[in-house]
């Protein structure tokens, strides 16, 4: 039996605050294969960086690329200023081979890669191969000759054109066997080379040019720089020449950080997004005269010290980075420098000042919790010194008591239910707020959301973070950071690419955890670039031109979650429909967000009043034949959102909408 329910919008009861647009912000985070994902190079250890993975001194994924019994590897120093090391590949005359390192990489084509590779060489020694062939067949796909010019240390560029596409390449740098002899073995037939990569010539900001695209689809609004390994981050370390800065271990994830990605690439990313960019300073074993630096390096004039610096580094003019942030999860025990909500508001205090004090314009958040024990110590100590207080809501099943051997309808409804605690900690947080009137000047930024499927520990397959479920999940989080967005002024997906559970843009075919599941390049498809249901559903959010909110009422039919667990929210008659509404900034669009959080199909009737709307509405439908259905390598346009239109005597009559399925309705004004 179809279900049926009544929507009703009222256009004259336009918000008097305006949504913000940083409220449909992302977030990048060197986590994981986060920024192996976005980044255009396709090598690894590329600058020898890592132990050696077999039995000869090679570094990390290189591998041995020779046909000569006696050539011989070892690991040096690496070049000076340089980080990472050297490798150092020795061949005998007498063998007659040909002797480098090869890697596995797959590679886009046709396609143009430049290659840079700092090497130096015995005097004997004249060219270096690079050369790309495909493993299975044989096949060159490249190939290009660099003369050794230098005895010593030298940087060496050129081009690199791989004729076709090819997802199980060998990129090769060696010396060929058509050299000249020699008869002795002192000092001949070396080669040292400290760094060999290829970034894909399309790339922008180092960036692959497919995540770009779809980044800028998504709209962001706002990019935030950020995440467990910024407390043990020093921005000093990501600036300058890039072979210069030091390789890092990354304390927060494991591996190594990427050194690629500093502070003028992030600035030069969002620019190229046209988004404001956020950082989050290091206050868990940094300074505050560390973060004080760091935004004299983005915002001081080129006579400060740290302007001069970026000036030196090739951007004379200031970037102007305005919102800057206090601490990320400093409640939680993963987190360096943890502490007490006492020592962390005395911790702001001392940052603040020393950050305004930088630069008096800026705006400054402050790590916030759900818990309002931590949050009550940091603003009545902080709050007068801050514009924004942090939440980070990630939502799953793990709080009700449920586990995988719940059933999924229950789990489901459980991921369904996300708005309802989002709801009530953004409440309960601005009671805390408003509790004071020298706090109570601010706002809230949930600058991490997304759900998340307990126990997160253990990864068995695909992880339920890229369902249709989850998309419904997140658009219903949407409507209720919309609802409260008086106070919710920032959103940041969690996060951009790949890495953490939900990445909503999935480069290959990496999941939630590469070190626990499958390698990349399982599939055969690890070129592929999609998003998931999820980015269907930011990008429809952010592209909506939201300007002020609308009261909305749905009348509908409930759902119960069957909580095993006390929650702070009552779960026993949820809406099934999440509906929020919002009008553009001249007033003549009215978006009303319809999230089906039901297993049946609903059939609506919405009625908009005070709005004289045109005879054709245009409905955005996301949906999908099951709740677990997901986008992967294989169907990367399972879920997408599609379009069409629908008269305004359908919506008197009722338009059906799906089960577990987002929706948004486009309403013109009358010409």
């Amino acid at each position: 039996m179809n279900k049926h329910a009544k929507i009703t919008v009222d256009c004259g009861g336009a918000s008097e605050h305006a949504v913000n647009p940083y409220l449909f912000g992302h977030f990048v985070e060197d986590i994981r294969d986060h920024m192996e994902a976005m980044l255009a190079f396709p090598l690894k250890d590329m600058d020898f960086e890592s132990e050696s993975e077999t039995k000869r001194e090679i570094s990390g994924s290189w591998y041995a690329y020779t046909n000569g019994r006696g050539t011989k590897y070892a690991l040096e120093a690496p070049a000076p200023k340089h980080s990472g090391r050297a490798q150092r590949i020795r061949s005998l005359s007498d063998d007659e081979a040909y002797a480098g390192i090869a890697q596995k990489a797959a590679l886009k084509g046709p396609a143009d890669y430049t290659v840079k590779v700092v090497a130096r060489a015995s005097v004997e020694l004249k060219k270096l191969i690079v050369e790309a062939a495909d493993r299975r067949t044989g096949d060159t796909l490249g190939r290009v000759s660099i003369a050794l010019t230098s005895h010593n240390w030298r940087e060496y560029e050129t081009s690199l054109s791989v004729s076709r596409a090819c997802v199980d390449a060998e990129l090769r740098v060696y010396i060929p066997a058509e050299h000249p002899r020699w008869k002795d073995h002192v000092s001949t037939g070396m080669l040292w080379l400290d760094h060999v990569s290829l970034l894909a010539a399309d790339s922008i900001a180092m960036v692959k040019r497919e995540v770009i695209d779809m980044t800028r689809d998504l709209n962001a609004g706002m990019m935030r720089l950020s995440g467990n390994y910024i407390s043990a981050y020093h921005w000093e370390h990501g600036i300058g020449p890039v072979l210069e800065r030091p390789v890092m271990y990354n304390e927060a994830w494991g591996g190594w950080t990427s050194k690629y990605f500093g502070t003028d690439e992030f600035i030069a990313f969002c620019r190229e997004l046209g988004v404001e960019p956020l950082i989050s300073v290091n206050d868990g074993s940094g300074t505050p005269r560390e973060a004080a630096e760091w935004i004299q390096y983005c915002n001081g004039d080129a006579d400060t010290p740290m302007g001069a610096l970026r000036a030196a580094n090739g951007h004379p003019e200031p970037y102007g980075v305005k919102y800057w942030e206090i601490g990320n999860e400093v409640w939680g025990q993963w987190q360096v420098g943890t502490c007490s909500a006492e020592e962390f508001a005395a911790r702001t205090v001392s940052f603040a000042e020393a950050m305004k004090a930088a630069d008096p314009s800026i705006v400054l958040l402050a790590c916030g919790h759900h818990d309002q024990e931590w949050n009550k110590p940091v603003l009545e100590q902080a709050g007068e010194l801050i514009d924004y207080l942090t939440l980070h809501i990630y939502h799953g099943y793990g709080p009700f008591g449920m586990n995988r051997d719940t059933p999924a309808e229950d789990r489901y409804k459980a991921i369904a239910a996300f708005p309802e605690f989002t709801r009530y900690y953004v409440q309960e947080t601005t009671k805390s707020i408003k509790a004071n009137p020298k706090h109570a000047h601010v706002k809230i930024a949930v600058t991490e959301y997304n759900t998340m499927y307990y126990p997160n520990t253990i990864r068995k397959g695909l992880p339920n973070e890229h369902t249709l479920g989850a998309a419904v999940a997140n658009a219903a989080n949407l409507n209720e950071m919309l609802r409260g967005s008086d106070m919710v002024h920032i959103g940041s997906f969690s996060d951009l690419v790949n890495g953490w559970l939900g990445g909503c843009i999935r480069v290959g075919d990496y999941y939630a955890d590469q070190y626990c599941g499958k390698q990349s390049g399982w599939s055969g498809r690890p070129l592929d670039v999609y998003g998931t249901p999820t980015y269907e559903v930011l990008k429809l959010y952010a592209n909506r031109g939201l300007r002020h909110m609308l009261p909305a009422r749905a009348e509908c039919d409930t759902f119960a979650v069957p909580a095993l667990k006390k929650t702070p929210v009552a779960l026993d008659a949820l809406p099934e429909l999440d509906v929020a509404a919002g009008v553009n900034g001249a007033g003549d669009t009215v978006t009303v967000f319809i999230v089906n959080r039901g297993l049946e199909e609903v059939n609506a009737v919405l009625e908009l009043a005070a709005f004289d709307a045109a005879e054709e509405t245009v409905l955005y439908e996301i949906t999908g034949d099951s709740y677990d259905a997901i986008n992967s390598v294989f169907e990367p346009e399972n879920i997408l959102c599609r379009d069409r239109v629908v008269s305004a005597a359908e919506w008197q009559r009722g338009v059906p909408l799906r089960p577990s399925s987002v929706y948004a309705a486009v309403f013109q004004a009358k010409v």
